[in-house]
């Protein structure tokens, strides 16, 4: 296993290790998860960068490294959801997607046929890694600094610029996903 693969799967462990921090009540949990989620986030840029830099793209690491992506957001959407950052239904909507494109690239695969990314997709990610350091970042401050919560401005940009962030992200997420499937429709007719 050369060296792009194993940071791959490190990133698998450091998602692990991220939705336990923040799914747990020690102290400074948040700001571990977002020293862990930072972490994990730059490990996919140096997979990718070795991997291209060195010739050493494979079959694993085209399969693992957006997967493990996939599964390093679904979990950190999902594990918003009862930290009220991330409404339920805003976290369905990121992990929908993520497993309708993902049907659609396995059904053109199974066709000898590859599915790449697309410019919206990665500014559909792009926001989605903004809100999900917005809300840690914001719950790594109420942590650290013990803000009295009645006027703490941290409070007021949880309440008025995270919704909107949720919002655009969402509306990014659905339009990403419509477009791609349109674009493949080809895939689902009921002719194949």
């Amino acid at each position: 296993m050369n060296w792009a693969n194993r940071i791959t799967l490190s990133r698998l462990v450091l998602t692990i290790v991220f939705v336990g921090a923040l799914n747990s009540n020690w102290q400074y949990a948040r700001t571990a998860a977002l020293l862990i989620f930072l972490i994990a986030g730059l490990t996919d840029f140096v997979d990718g960068e070795i991997a291209r830099r060195y010739g050493v793209i494979t079959n694993f690491g085209k399969l693992m490294d957006p997967l493990v992506d996939k599964i390093m957001m679904a979990g950190a959407f999902i594990s918003l959801v009862p930290l009220k950052a991330i409404p339920a239904w805003a976290a369905t909507a990121v992990v929908a997607r993520d497993f309708l494109i993902t049907g659609l690239r396995l059904m053109a695969s199974a066709q000898g046929r590859i599915l790449p990314a697309e410019r919206l997709g990665k500014q559909k990610t792009s926001w989605q890694i903004i809100t999900v350091i917005f809300f840690l970042a914001l719950l790594s401050i109420a942590e650290l600094r013990y803000a009295d919560e009645k006027s703490a401005w941290w409070v007021r940009a949880w309440t008025e610029a995270g919704p909107v962030l949720v919002w655009v992200t969402v509306a990014l997420t659905i339009y990403s996903a419509v477009g791609f499937t349109w674009r493949n429709r080809e895939l689902i007719s009921p002719d194949q």
